[in-house]
């Protein structure tokens, strides 16, 4: 299985595509605006995350000579965005977005099923990442459930990330790594709830409330049972941003179910989206304020309605 572009992941064995480069010119003219009208437009419930990802991606695509790549890493619960937004991103900077031959996609656990091929793994992914960074320089690199990969493999991308003129001859400085994980989402959740609690708009909350970002790193530096505490990406301070992602309420999820009949070319209807928004399950068990699942089955509910 080939690391995928976007949504795809092939058939074919995981690195039968190495020796595949693209060398055609897949770069759109970056336009800051564009990224910011689609993070507006398509990323519901995360104003933290929109304006952290606007000002990182933004300062970085503009910078010509930016002193090393951009690392960027979203935390928070299922179905809130995290792999939604990576899609936003690639289709402002390449010509085909998220489907584009230089935006590789790796799922820790179905990539890196077993740690007795670790080594074997490790030598591969830097093949793989060097190889593709030397063909097309502004390459893009999408490490999911980066909580459950194997340490020595984190670790052996950390070269990539530092702040070197080249590795072996090939710089990485126009390359972007973004980190899903679901380490962290408690946090997040315990401190969006207390701010709803206490009666605060959500809209208020921002990256410095209740020291959300310093607590977000000390879980990350603490934690032993994920793969980040074991390497060396977080003390040695490579991740130039650590993004929280906030559960979701039912009016957001609304908003999905909306943008989703827009995407299935069902004609838009509130009191439709209203159910489905409703049948979804929420917590806590008293308030029901966040949705459980964010908008991960909105789909699949909305289809349903529809037979």
């Amino acid at each position: 299985m080939a690391p995928s572009g976007g949504d795809r992941i092939p058939e074919a064995g995981f690195w039968d595509l190495f020796d595949v480069f693209y060398k055609d010119d897949d770069l759109l003219s970056f336009n800051s605006s564009g990224l910011e009208n689609d993070l507006r437009k398509f990323l519901f419930g995360q104003h933290i995350a929109a304006e952290t990802i606007l000002k990182a991606v933004s300062w970085f695509m503009k910078d010509p000579d930016p002193p090393k790549p951009l690392v960027l890493s979203f935390h928070g619960p299922t179905g809130v965005g995290k792999s939604y937004v990576t899609k936003i991103i690639a289709r402002n900077i390449y010509k085909m977005g998220g489907k584009s031959n230089h935006v590789h996609t790796f799922i820790s656990d179905y990539h890196f099923p077993h740690t007795c091929e670790a080594e074997t793994h490790e030598f591969q992914l830097r093949q793989w990442i060097h190889g593709n960074v030397s063909s097309f320089p502004q390459s893009m690199f999408i490490f999911d459930e980066m909580d459950k990969m194997q340490p020595r493999l984190i670790d052996a991308i950390k070269p990539f990330l530092d702040y070197n003129d080249n590795v072996d001859g090939v710089s990485f400085n126009k390359a972007i790594f973004i980190f899903l994980s679901n380490a962290g989402g408690h946090i997040i959740t315990n401190v969006t709830l207390d701010f709803w609690r206490k009666g605060n708009n959500r809209e208020k909350l921002q990256l410095q409330s209740e020291g959300m970002e310093t607590q977000i790193f000390k879980y990350l530096f603490n934690d032993e049972n994920n793969g980040l505490w074991h390497s060396s990406l977080i003390n040695q301070h490579l991740i130039d941003h650590y993004i929280p992602f906030l559960p979701l309420e039912q009016k957001h999820v609304h908003q999905c179910v909306m943008a989703e009949m827009v995407h299935l070319n069902i004609t838009p209807d509130y009191d439709v989206a209203d159910k489905v928004a409703r049948d979804m399950p929420f917590f806590p068990e008293e308030e029901k304020i966040f949705a459980v699942k964010g908008c991960k089955s909105v789909k699949q509910k909305l289809v349903w309605r529809q037979i």
